[in-house]
């Protein structure tokens, strides 16, 4: 029995028009935020995935493609999809800021909550950690 793909598939849909196209003032400004800090440190050029997040680069996960790092600004807050499980991450997670924690998930209800630099430093540890383990 062959396996399922994803769900989530990545589209052709504008990255910015869906940035552009966030209700909320703040989040909105998040998220623009966030596009450039991920651009800057992944060096890919964001897709969406789906119809609400925003990926750069793509690994093989056992159920399918999926992208190596990425975030949606959802209305209750902003989602970052970062791996979590390298030596450095708990320390950083310490000194961020407000913020929870799902599996490989960073949920941020406003960037003013954290530690600009620490998230940066975080996403930077998380990007080289997918490219080492998942070459």
């Amino acid at each position: 029995m062959a396996k399922a793909e994803p769900k989530t598939q990545k589209t052709k849909a504008s990255v910015s028009a869906f940035i552009a196209a966030v209700e909320d003032e703040t989040r909105r400004k998040d998220a623009k935020a966030i596009d450039k800090m991920m651009r800057e440190i992944t060096g890919e050029k964001p897709a969406m995935w789906g119809p609400t997040i925003v990926g750069y680069g793509e690994w093989q996960t056992p159920s399918g493609m999926w992208p190596r790092m990425g975030f949606s600004p959802r209305k209750a807050n902003s989602v970052l999809y970062v791996i979590g499980d390298f030596k450095e991450c708990k320390p950083l997670l310490k000194k961020l800021g407000k913020h929870k924690t799902g599996v490989s998930c960073l949920y941020i209800n406003k960037l003013a909550d954290v530690d600009g630099a620490v998230l940066r430093q975080l996403a930077k540890a998380s990007w080289a950690h997918m490219n080492a383990k998942y070459p």
